[in-house]
């Protein structure tokens, strides 16, 4: 499942200045959003006031053999999220084969970049912004993590990853994509601190076409 398009409701429309200033990526303003190029994903932030700081988290894959060069070059221009054991290196699910670094975004999101070692997606020369080659997860709270994994799988045909989903957190989808099914309030990993709330986003991503909610969330499938 490969993540097309993700539109996210952001406080300020200044959420996408630190994409462009701290990452390099291309940002474009069309009418009252914003539109962030990020490899093969288009993230569209649309303006909500009420949205909570700390509610978003997204993961962007970067080229398998590259993390080391990947966390320097983000530690230069991004404030590295450290748990409570001073880690700022974690390797995922034994199942997931990948390792990540976390990082503080705007609005108190909480953004990763991950090496997925099961992925043949290795490039040549220095880190750079291309190096940032799709956003591959997006957290989504929904009011029934179990229930609405089970009905993925059944009506859209999209599996658990990893682990079986638990009444807080489920991954679905694959190696390429994944919604990452949190319960209402749950932190965000590795923080203790920014806590998952319903809110409208919304997803393009590869699949059997159709449309499913996701409580205040959307998925849309496409073949292509």
């Amino acid at each position: 499942m490969h993540l097309t398009s993700l539109s996210i409701p952001v406080h300020d429309l200044k959420f996408a200045d630190y994409f462009q200033a701290v990452l390099g990526l291309r940002v474009e303003t069309p009418w009252d959003t914003a539109q962030i190029h990020l490899g093969t994903t288009t993230l569209e932030l649309q303006v909500d006031p009420s949205t909570d700081e700390g509610t978003h988290h997204l993961a962007f894959t970067i080229p398998t053999g590259k993390f080391a060069a990947a966390k320097n070059w983000l530690a230069e221009r991004a404030e590295l999220i450290v748990n409570a054991d001073g880690q700022d290196e974690f390797e995922g699910p034994a199942a997931w084969n990948s390792r990540s670094v976390y990082f503080e975004g705007p609005e108190r999101s909480v953004l990763e970049l991950i090496e997925r070692r099961d992925l043949s997606n290795a490039t040549d020369g220095a880190f750079s912004p291309a190096d940032l080659l799709c956003i591959s997860e997006v957290g989504v709270a929904v009011p029934d993590v179990l229930s609405a994994a089970q009905a993925l799988k059944k009506v859209a045909g999209i599996d658990s990853y990893g682990n079986a989903p638990s009444a807080t957190f489920g991954a679905v989808g694959d190696v390429h994509g994944l919604l990452i099914l949190v319960s209402d309030g749950r932190s965000w990993f590795p923080t203790t601190d920014r806590h998952a709330h319903p809110c409208a986003i919304r997803v393009n991503a590869t699949g059997h076409p159709g449309l499913h909610q996701l409580g205040e969330s959307v998925l849309e499938l496409h073949s292509k």
